[in-house]
């Protein structure tokens, strides 16, 4: 059974938010799974009150019909980019320590090799 992760989840959510009336062709190909998996996860969004269809039973053409976001889903939508942008800041504070650990360990290093130049420059 297909799982739809959570940056995929808040990626469907927002397409069919920018894009309500994409095919599931389109929606699978945007979103690189197969027909099936974003039919599947469409249904599971849809049984959780996160997503509704439009003109479905109305519309003599079964394939156009427009995906809406219900309010849950504006919830869960901005619920997960929450997340989301709090998981990227704690990752790019950590990658900014790392970088100017590496700037000190670099300086270091570099100050090492110049006192040995010095030395070596001493002793011939």
């Amino acid at each position: 059974m297909p799982v739809l992760s959570e940056p995929q989840r808040l990626e469907l959510l927002k397409l069919l938010h920018e894009k309500p009336q994409m095919s599931q062709r389109d929606l699978a190909q945007a979103m690189g799974v197969s027909l099936g998996k974003a039919n599947y996860c469409l249904r599971a969004l849809i049984k959780k009150g996160l997503v509704k269809l439009e003109n479905f039973r109305n519309n003599p053409n079964k394939r156009r019909y427009t995906y809406l976001l219900t309010a849950a889903g504006f919830e869960e939508k901005t619920r997960i980019t929450m997340t989301f942008l709090k998981r990227k800041i704690s990752e790019y504070e950590a990658l900014e320590r790392e970088i100017e650990q590496l700037r000190g360990d670099l300086k270091r290093r570099q100050s090492q090799l110049a006192e040995h130049v010095d030395r070596r420059a001493g002793d011939q």
